[in-house]
């Protein structure tokens, strides 16, 4: 039987890169996916890539800092699949700034998405969950969140934020038989980073494995950390950034 066969679950952030190929995984190892993005048109056609290879996916577009989108995530899955079993809350932003220019109204939304949206997001999930007595929940936090950075004071920040977030959930959520985890990626190929243009050369030549990151990579560690042989691992950070924060040589 596949390994998430009967399992639903929630990816938010899954337009594109790291969140989609966590749900096109998850999806293809039988689960049932409610798949959100921010943008409508990219939600659906990535729910609609996910279809056409024979896998089940939901779209539910929409923005997770607001409480009704994540009601209606939940609801969604609920309504559809009848349960929610995994949450992958992948859905954040990162805003570089330097720190003596940074300013409010990005501090502002940067809690909004990453911290706020996330919490509440784990909340409305695990309320649910707790009446299943069962439940994965995955967080995603960076290397920011273990090493310093230049220009991510901020977003380092709610990232480290989220980590301790998992831990600290690890005594209300243990009782009901759900674990939580995060995956902290570190440089990563995806459709945002390989708009520069030196990326592949900088963290090639910085990163002791010879290469930044797939997505590939990541979705594994993070599929594993929400896949039944994951049960007894909880409040735990997985760093997958090929060596780099046990170096941490500067990009700059």
């Amino acid at each position: 039987m596949p390994e998430f066969d009967n399992q639903t679950a929630i990816v938010t952030g899954a337009g594109v890169g790291i969140g989609f190929e966590i749900a096109r995984q998850l999806a293809g190892r039988g689960a049932n996916v409610v798949l959100n993005d921010l943008d409508a048109e990219l939600c659906r056609n990535a729910a609609d890539k996910i279809r056409q290879a024979g896998n089940v996916c939901e779209p539910c577009p929409g923005d997770t800092s607001q409480t009704e989108v994540i009601n209606r995530l939940v609801e969604t899955a609920v309504r559809s699949f009848g349960k929610l079993t995994v949450l992958v809350a992948n859905a954040g932003i990162t805003t570089f700034g330097d720190f003596f220019e940074y300013q409010p109204d990005s501090l502002r939304r940067l809690m909004e998405v990453n911290l706020f949206g996330t919490f509440f997001l784990t909340q409305a999930a695990t309320r649910q969950m707790v009446t299943q007595q069962s439940g994965r929940v995955l967080l995603m936090s960076s290397v920011t969140g273990h090493q310093s950075h230049k220009n991510l004071a901020a977003y380092g920040m709610t990232k480290a934020g989220l980590e301790m977030l998992a831990k600290n959930l690890v005594v209300d959520l243990s009782p009901h038989g759900i674990t939580i985890n995060c995956v902290a990626p570190g440089a990563t190929l995806t459709e945002r980073t390989l708009e520069d243009a030196s990326y592949i050369e900088t963290w090639s030549r910085i990163t002791p494995t010879g290469r930044p990151a797939t997505v590939q990579d990541i979705a594994h560690a993070a599929v594993f950390l929400v896949s039944p042989g994951a049960g007894h691992i909880t409040g735990q950070s997985l760093v997958v950034d090929g060596g780099w924060t046990a170096m941490s040589p500067s990009p700059y």
